[in-house]
């Protein structure tokens, strides 16, 4: 995932996409809690490597984002990464397991219908 810019680099020249906000990247985000999903237009990358390849590659952050919660680490004990690299518990796959796939219907709105349309249906 940390170096994840040259993959999608090499999609994008490959399928040669010239508006980046036809491009969707679905990550993982700490910021949000576990389950809530957010669909973003450009933005910051909020300490996410991934996020910070895919924009040095393409020399751009203008692509679209689906952000899945996965909250914070509880109680500040874990760093970000151990979180974020951690298998979520029972509880936390089960609300993951359908914010996945609200997040693939979320993908399929901002292609067919745009991104502020896709916010206004799943950003509530």
């Amino acid at each position: 995932m940390n170096e994840s810019g040259l993959a999608v680099a090499a999609l994008v020249r490959r399928y040669g996409i010239e508006d980046l906000a036809g491009l969707v990247v679905v990550h993982d985000e700490l910021d949000l809690p576990v389950g809530k999903m957010q669909v973003k237009a450009g933005g910051g990358l909020a300490g996410h490597n991934g996020l910070r390849s895919i924009k040095a590659h393409l020399r751009s952050e203008a692509f679209t984002r689906v952000r899945i919660g996965i909250g914070k680490p509880p109680g500040g004990k874990d760093h970000g990464a151990d979180h974020v690299l951690r298998p979520p518990g029972r509880r936390e796959r089960t609300e993951l397991d359908v914010t996945i796939e609200a997040a693939a219907d979320a993908v399929e709105w901002v292609l067919a219908e745009g991104v502020v349309a896709a916010q206004n249906r799943f950003n509530g």
